[in-house]
């Protein structure tokens, strides 16, 4: 057993205890933009928290298969700037999902892979991808922008505003306007942040729903609306509540997106697969088994070897009589000796030869 004494030992405990601490913080929270661990002004950890908190069974979903555990009826399903095209049978689970009942909310800005999961889902609202400005209505800058023309209905209803973080504007389609901006945003076609003579002030839509098959398609014009920063307003916060209220089940996708830690991950794997949970466990059981049973035999082993060899009790008695018939002798000098003289085969003879000293002394 290895002993650890005074500072350079309580220096290493504090190093191991640290690097478990730093071991277990990497594994369980993550640093990925709009990922559901992340406690930082980009992640999503506050989202995770509200929809937590309302009444309503939070599910993460890693892999597009959670969709196959869930009732569509009932469900809302949150899908935040996904960054990895939809399979064909990916998107065509999801459009199974919409028409079946479920409600998808998929919010974007400037990404390429929304405008194709929607047109395959069935639904007719498109993502412009060009940046919306309003020099008027905005929170400590234009490109922070204020939408104020909203629509006191639905997941919107109780909501006064609602605030985009370097949001679009997109083009409805079929669909219901719920959000739009004030009449004095503009889309910033050439991106050089200022009004030009072809840019026009008006109201542009940022949130729309529309039905499809028995369930519904959200649309919102701002990946960025959900992340921790964003839901310190008000009416970001309201809307969130809005988007889930009444549903029995909320999945949080992250299929197409980093937004899981390593251990959140496992278990959320373990969580959804009842084989992988049963192997696993298994695994662990013959592990701990195994363990066990080596311990047990080495501690029988050790147990059996002291019975079974005298030869330290021996040496240790003729230690004794060695420094007590020569006290000039010093430790190393009867250490030496008796690891000397002490072999297999002699232990009686040793011992004889030293009772016969004793008497003769």
């Amino acid at each position: 057993m290895v002993r650890l004494q005074g500072v350079p030992g309580m220096l290493a405990v504090g190093l191991a205890v640290a690097l478990l601490v730093t071991g277990g913080w990497a594994v369980s929270v993550s640093d990925d933009a709009f990922g559901a661990y992340n406690p930082g002004w980009s992640g999503t950890s506050e989202l995770r928290s509200e929809v937590g908190a309302a009444e309503t069974s939070l599910l993460l979903a890693p892999r597009m298969t959670a969709y196959d555990g869930v009732a569509p009826e009932g469900t809302v399903a949150i899908v935040l700037s996904p960054d990895e095209p939809y399979s064909d049978a990916e998107a065509t689970r999801l459009r199974r999902f919409v028409r079946a009942g479920g409600t998808l909310v998929v919010a974007e800005d400037f990404g390429p892979q929304t405008n194709p999961l929607l047109q395959r889902i069935g639904a007719s609202a498109r993502v412009d991808g060009r940046p919306v400005r309003d020099e008027r209505h905005y929170y400590r800058s234009p490109n922070i922008t204020a939408a104020t023309g909203v629509r006191d209905a639905g997941p919107t209803a109780g909501v006064d505003e609602l605030v985009l973080n370097h949001g679009t504007a997109l083009r409805p389609g079929d669909a219901n306007v719920l959000v739009e901006t004030s009449p004095f945003a503009y889309v910033d076609a050439n991106g050089n942040e200022r009004l030009d003579g072809t840019e026009s002030l008006r109201r542009y839509p940022v949130v729309t729903v529309e039905q499809v098959g028995e369930g519904q398609a959200i649309v919102v014009a701002d990946s960025s609306l959900f992340i921790n920063a964003m839901l310190e307003h008000e009416g970001n916060r309201r809307f969130v509540r809005g988007l889930v209220d009444g549903a029995r089940t909320t999945v949080l996708d992250y299929s197409h997106t980093s937004g899981l830690p390593l251990l959140a991950s496992a278990t959320l794997a373990l969580q959804q697969s009842p084989g992988l949970l049963v192997l696993v466990g298994v695994g662990l059981l013959v592990i701990l088994l195994a363990v066990n049973t080596r311990f047990v035999r080495d501690r029988l082993s050790r147990s059996r070897s002291k019975s079974r060899d005298p030869t330290a009790a021996s040496r240790d008695r003729l230690r004794r009589g060695l420094a007590r018939r020569h006290p000039d002798w010093n430790n190393e000098v009867l250490t030496r000796l008796v690891a000397g003289v002490i072999t297999d085969g002699e232990q009686e003879t040793l011992e004889s030869t030293n009772d016969n000293r004793g008497d003769n002394g």
